[in-house]
């Protein structure tokens, strides 16, 4: 059973709703970055990134002082202000061809760590204590941990009539994304979200683990009772709403090989296909992309695996051809996501920058549930989800 809760979030006014929310600060381009904290007073980047010009010269606890200072400013002249009682939002992110739709609350830490919520990749310790930091000296979060739990007629009902009602806010972003967000305070139907997922045995992180695991820290170091930290923000979507792109992967050398005796080597494993100039992804499980001197290949796996493709890629060709270590660290391999182009991986390598890049073929969410019923880990970076969430459309407070 999951207990979620509504909360009395902080959200940008009306009028500046459109100004204020941004994407996370780190993707956006230095040139793109220096323009939204040069020419808008009122974007969230401000409060992320306080001091732009020095902040990488501060150290970290001095520079989330200035995120905490600079976000009571955006409250101090009510470009922020603070709900005046609890309640839950009903979210829509209108994307390109797809949509995404989904609850936004406050979701028990005791069910992370009894189980109820269940996660399927590894955290990093230095990545959740640093993010900790953050959030004991900010006292605020607005990325929710992106959460799905299973599809149900009853409630994907209720959302479709809920959304026949006027909202609170309905914007376009710069990159034509389409935000509308409802309010939902009336009892009976914040009785009717608790209750129903009072009945759900089981959620499951999507995106966010190092946030859940950050939460959890934090709650388990609290010296007073802060009810706040009981809890966490997260967006809540039916899970076969949930986009999986792969994470393809670019590497910067062939470890010393020359293109032929790499090309060799990966032959005692996979039957090769020039695809020359063709813009090749791979359309099924077991199947790889390559793209190497200015060629794609199509790489099939001679013996089937019955293995996740990103743990098989890094088994049979990335650690004992490449010699690449820990998928985290690794300084000589960057990841790519699967929404963009596969022209990405071929301008990465065209550079000079890289070597190699691979593509992948994405998992589905059944996958991903199975590992986590089972308690099993995938290797890092081999999802990446959407939807992705606005800084500064909702926040938590600590």
């Amino acid at each position: 059973m999951a207990k979620i809760l509504p909360f009395k979030a902080v959200r940008p006014t009306r009028d500046k709703i459109s100004l204020v929310t941004s994407r996370s600060y780190d993707e956006y381009t230095a040139a793109e970055l220096a323009a939204q904290l040069d020419f808008n007073p009122f974007s969230f980047l401000h409060v992320l990134h306080p001091g732009y010009v020095n902040v990488q010269k501060e150290d970290t606890s001095k520079r989330y002082r200035q995120v905490r200072a600079k976000y009571e400013d955006f409250k101090a002249d009510a470009t922020l202000k603070q709900e005046t009682q609890p309640v839950f939002y009903l979210y829509e992110l209108q994307s390109k061809n797809r949509s995404f739709t989904g609850i936004i609350a406050a979701v028990s830490i005791d069910d992370y760590f009894e189980g109820v919520i269940k996660k399927h990749e590894d955290t990093l310790q230095y990545r959740v204590d640093q993010f900790g930091e953050y959030l004991h000296i900010t006292g605020f979060n607005t990325e929710p941990v992106l959460i799905a739990y299973p599809q149900n007629d009853v409630l994907e009902k209720w959302i479709h009539n809920r959304k026949h009602k006027r909202p609170i806010n309905h914007f376009t972003t710069p990159n034509r994304d389409k935000h509308t967000l409802w309010r939902i305070k009336e009892k009976d139907e914040t009785d009717f979200i608790t209750k129903h997922f009072e009945a759900v045995p089981n959620l499951y992180i999507a995106d966010g683990h190092h946030r859940c695991a950050s939460a959890a820290k934090l709650f388990s170091e609290q010296d007073t009772k802060n009810e706040n930290l009981n809890f966490f923000m997260a967006f809540l979507i039916s899970e076969n709403e949930v986009k999986i792109h792969e994470y393809n992967r670019v590497i910067t050398d062939l470890n010393g090989l020359s293109k032929e005796n790499f090309l060799k080597r990966l032959s005692s494993d996979f039957m090769i296909g020039n695809k020359y100039q063709e813009l090749w992804k791979p359309g099924r499980r077991g199947e790889f992309g390559m793209y190497l001197d200015g060629e794609f290949y199509a790489l099939q796996q001679k013996i089937e695996n019955a293995g996740l493709d990103a743990q098989n890629l890094y088994d049979s060709v990335l650690n004992p051809v490449l010699g690449i270590g820990d998928l985290r660290i690794d300084s000589r391999i960057e990841y790519i996501p699967g929404n963009t182009a596969v022209t990405k991986i071929k301008d990465a390598v065209d550079s000079g920058e890289f070597e190699v890049g691979f593509t992948l073929f994405p998992v589905d969410f059944k996958c991903i549930k199975k590992l986590a019923d089972n308690n099993e880990i995938m290797p890092p970076k081999s999802t990446y989800i959407e939807p992705k969430f606005r800084s500064g459309l909702v926040i938590y407070e600590i």
